[in-house]
């Protein structure tokens, strides 16, 4: 019988792992595709060199705070990339790579760097718009970052890489509009590979019952993620000032956790909301699914800007996993998204009085919650399931071994 040809594809990620589960996902889908994956990735905490994970050869290289640091610069000061490159070289010769999967721009050069005198293919997995994300990064708006870190460069290079790679992936399509435009490369160069949640999340899970307890008799707001500004729950959090009024018994809890919580945390002291938003904390995705349990709606309140706007967060598939309604603001990716599959309502960014009639409407209408979170429970588990929207990423590969 002859033997199936397959690639060796090296994925480079600057960060450790696990976890990712955007990672973890395509490269076990690659795998069972019948390629063999190693992953290159970081180690701050004296993890093994190597093992493997789920079939996935993950290989360890030694990194530390003075690297980590140095990766906000990677664009504006070349040491990071330099450093990374060393490692990258040796990584990809050990393990006879023949095709590299770069997650995410801040590592592409490095990796590039390693490619002058071959001519092995190079996938480019665009994560997020990153240089748009960066700008709202608390670094950025303060000494020294804010007066050595360009933006601009990083969106340049970007620009750059974009164009150097053989594939570029992106994860929504309203993100691959944007790049077409933007860059002039052919749209059939950009492959759509949208992030979705594994099924274990929703068919595999242990209730927490303190969890549950805590917010039985409540009508919760939950919002679940990284929680800096840009993510637009002080517009959530002043709702609560009105809807207190309206609803006794309502409770926003935030699970998450970002430097700019105390700002947060500032305003709900102003308004003496103690009593009505909980922060939680980061916790683990483990107890996602109990939070998810006890809430009444869950948000999204994105303030929209380039990034927001052509990408929507994994947190609206986990909250619709469950059958829960959504109330989101009307960035374009999750706006279209939500009235698409008619799971939620839509509020306009940053407009208190429009979040709050949202959620009235909502709280009134029992029938329309039930409506709203079963047709978003069906989106994710018949049609947004992780074998159909990884397609591309099969039938990219395959297009490369011939």
């Amino acid at each position: 019988m002859q033997k199936k040809h397959t690639l060796r594809i090296g994925m480079i990620l600057d960060k450790t792992f696990p976890p990712d589960p955007r990672v973890e996902n395509e490269a076990i889908e690659l795998i069972n595709a019948g390629h063999e994956v190693f992953l290159f990735c970081l180690n701050y905490h004296n993890q093994k060199s190597k093992e493997v994970i789920n079939g996935i050869n993950v290989v360890r290289y030694k990194s530390n705070l003075i690297e980590y640091k140095l990766s906000a610069l990677a664009y504006d000061f070349p040491l990071y990339s330099f450093l990374m490159k060393r490692k990258i070289k040796r990584f990809l010769k050990e393990n006879k790579i023949n095709s590299i999967h770069i997650h995410d721009i801040r590592i592409a050069e490095a990796t590039f760097k390693t490619q002058k005198n071959t001519n092995l293919p190079i996938i480019l997995d665009l994560h997020d718009n990153f240089p748009e994300i960066m700008k709202f990064y608390p670094h950025m708006k303060k000494f020294p970052g804010k007066y050595i870190i360009s933006p601009k460069r990083w969106k340049k290079k970007e620009e750059y890489y974009i164009k150097k790679s053989n594939k570029v992936i992106t994860v929504s399509g309203e993100f691959k509009e944007e790049i077409v435009k933007r860059t002039k490369v052919n749209d059939d160069k950009v492959v759509l590979v949208p992030n979705t949640i594994n099924q274990s999340f929703y068919n595999n899970y242990t209730i927490n019952s303190t969890i549950i307890d805590n917010y039985k008799d409540k009508f919760v707001l939950l919002y679940l993620g990284d929680t800096n500004l840009r993510r637009g729950l002080l517009t959530a959090i002043e709702s609560i000032n009105k809807l207190k009024n309206v609803i006794s018994n309502i409770k926003l809890v935030i699970v998450g956790k970002n430097t700019t919580d105390y700002i947060l945390k500032e305003k709900v002291n102003e308004l003496k909301l103690n009593d009505y938003v909980d922060f939680e904390g980061w916790k683990n995705v483990d107890l996602f699914q109990s939070y998810i349990l006890t809430s009444s709606i869950c948000i999204s309140p994105l303030y929209r800007n380039i990034q927001h706007d052509v990408a929507y967060a994994n947190k609206l598939f986990q909250y619709m996993s469950f059958g829960k309604p959504l109330l989101v603001s009307n960035a374009t990716a999750q706006k279209n998204l939500i009235e698409r599959i008619n799971s939620g309502l839509v509020h306009e960014e940053k407009n208190v009085d429009d979040f709050i009639n949202k959620v009235i409407t909502l709280y009134k209408d029992i029938s329309l919650r039930n409506e709203l979170g079963k047709n978003g429970e069906q989106f994710v588990k018949n049609e947004f399931t992780w074998d159909k929207t990884s397609k591309e990423l099969i039938d990219l590969y395959n297009n490369l071994l011939h």
